[in-house]
C-alpha cells in the first residue's frame, strides 16, 4: 500500500519547464534579420500593423529602408459639383473638333492632377469643411489630429503623413490607383520619364490599337484608327516602306500622337512638381519611382537626380502646379502595323524619345548613338515594340517650353 501511494506521488510531481520557454523567440532574432524581413514586406500599410505588434518592431520599422506606397482612392468633392457640369457644357458648344480632340485625351487628367496636387501635400480643407486628396485608407488608425475620415469612418493619411515615421528610405515606390490619362479601350499608352531638377528625359509608346493573338481574325478587331492602313487577310501590311505616308498627317493620325505627347509630359511634370516635399524631408533616398496601378505612367529618379532637385530648386509653370517642361528635341519612330514575337499586333504604332533641347554638342553625339535608354525603357512585351521601332526611319521633331 506504501509502495503504491509512492508512485501515485512520483508520477503527479509537477516539473518546472524549461527555462528557454520564457523567453520571446523574437528577442532572438538580431534586428539586421528582422529588419531583412521588413524590408521584404516594404508594403507601408503591412509595416504599420507590424508596428503595433511590440516595442521592438516599433523601433525597428522606421528604419526600413525598401517602402511602397499603394494609394487607395481618390476624394474628391468636385466630381459631381452642378455648377461644374453646367459650365464645361456650356463651353463644349464653342469649342473646334481640334479642342475636342486635345479635351478627349487632356480632359481626363485634369481632375486627377487637381487631386493629385492635395495628396502629397497637407490635407487641405475648403470653405465647406469638405477636401479633396489621394488617400492611403488605414481602418485601423485612431490618429484623427492629422488625417481625414470617410462617411464609412475610414481613416485617410496622405504619403507625406505616412513616410514622416521612416528615418532612413532609400527605396521608395509609390503606385497611384491609376493612370492621369483618359484614354479609349483598346488604345495603348505608356510613358517613363527620368528627371533632375527639369526632364531629363521621357519615351513615349503609343499604338491606335493592340490585338492579342488568338482567333479572332483582323478584320473582325474593333480597330480605333489605324491611320490609313490596313492588314490584308494574311496579316502583311500594304503602303509600308519605312515612311510616314501623307494621310498620317490628314487623317488626325499627328494630331492624335501629338496630344498624346502633350498629355503624357504634363502627367509626368505634375508627378514630379509633387514629390518635392518627399524628397527634401528624406535624404537617404537612392530610387524614388511613382508609378500607377495602369502601368501606364512611370516617373523614376536615382540618387544623383534627387540631389539635383534639392541643390537645384525646379521652375514651376505658372498655369498649374507642374515643373515647367523646358524646350525639347523629339525623334519620333511609326509603324502602321508591328506584329512581335508573341504575336501580339499593335497598329499604328509609334514610339517617341525626348531630350532637353539645351544640351552640349558631345551630348548629343552620344545619344544619337546610344539608344538604349530608348529600348528598355518598358517592360515586355513592350520593350520588344521599341526596339523593333528604333530600327525604322527616323523622324526629328521640336517642341518649345510649356
Amino acid at each position: 500500500m506504501s509502495s503504491l501511494r509512492s508512485d501515485l506521488t512520483t508520477s503527479s510531481r509537477v516539473y518546472p519547464e524549461p527555462s528557454y520557454m520564457d523567453d520571446d523567440l523574437f528577442d532572438r532574432l538580431p534586428d539586421s534579420l528582422l529588419l531583412l524581413v521588413f524590408n521584404k514586406i516594404g508594403d507601408v500599410k503591412a509595416l504599420g500593423r507590424c508596428c503595433v505588434v511590440s516595442r521592438r518592431f516599433h523601433s525597428l520599422v522606421p528604419q526600413v529602408e525598401n517602402v511602397v506606397v499603394r494609394v487607395d482612392c481618390v476624394i474628391s468633392d468636385d466630381e459631381s459639383s452642378p455648377s461644374s457640369a453646367s459650365s464645361s457644357s456650356s463651353s463644349d458648344k464653342s469649342r473646334t473638333p481640334f479642342s475636342a480632340l486635345f479635351r478627349l485625351v487632356l480632359g481626363g487628367i485634369v481632375k486627377p492632377l487637381q487631386a493629385l496636387g492635395q495628396f502629397l501635400g497637407p490635407t487641405r480643407r475648403s470653405t465647406n469643411g469638405s477636401h479633396s486628396a489621394l488617400a492611403v485608407d488605414d481602418p485601423d488608425s485612431s490618429a484623427a489630429d492629422s488625417s481625414s475620415f470617410d462617411q464609412s469612418g475610414v481613416t485617410h493619411h496622405s504619403p507625406t503623413q505616412v513616410l514622416k515615421n521612416f528615418n532612413e528610405i532609400r527605396f521608395l515606390r509609390i503606385e497611384l490607383p491609376s493612370g492621369e490619362l483618359g484614354i479609349d479601350d483598346g488604345v495603348l499608352l505608356k510613358w517613363r520619364a527620368d528627371f533632375g531638377s527639369t526632364l531629363d528625359n521621357c519615351v513615349i509608346l503609343g499604338a491606335s490599337s493592340v490585338i492579342h493573338p488568338g482567333p479572332t481574325k483582323f478584320s473582325d478587331v474593333q480597330d480605333n484608327g489605324s491611320d490609313g492602313f490596313y492588314a490584308n487577310t494574311n496579316g502583311a501590311v500594304s503602303d509600308d516602306n519605312g515612311s510616314i505616308p501623307d494621310s498620317f498627317y490628314t487623317n488626325g493620325g499627328l494630331k492624335l500622337r501629338v496630344v498624346w505627347t502633350i498629355s503624357s509630359l504634363i502627367a509626368a511634370s505634375a508627378r514630379h512638381y509633387l514629390l518635392q516635399p518627399i524628397i527634401s524631408e528624406h535624404k537617404t533616398l537612392d530610387s524614388l519611382v511613382l508609378t500607377d496601378a495602369d502601368g501606364q505612367g512611370v516617373l523614376y529618379m536615382n540618387r544623383d537626380q534627387l540631389e539635383e532637385l534639392r541643390v537645384k530648386p525646379l521652375s514651376a509653370s505658372s498655369a498649374s502646379k507642374r515643373t515647367l517642361v523646358p524646350a525639347l528635341n523629339m525623334r519620333l519612330w511609326y509603324a502602321p502595323h508591328l506584329e512581335l514575337p508573341d504575336g501580339v499586333v499593335l497598329k499604328g504604332a509609334t514610339l517617341v524619345a525626348i531630350r532637353p533641347s539645351e544640351q552640349s554638342a558631345t551630348s548629343k553625339k552620344e545619344v544619337s548613338s546610344d539608344l538604349s535608354w530608348v529600348s528598355t525603357a518598358f517592360e515586355e512585351p513592350y520593350g520588344t515594340a521599341a526596339k523593333m521601332l528604333i530600327k525604322r526611319r527616323t523622324y526629328c521633331l521640336e517642341m518649345n517650353s510649356f
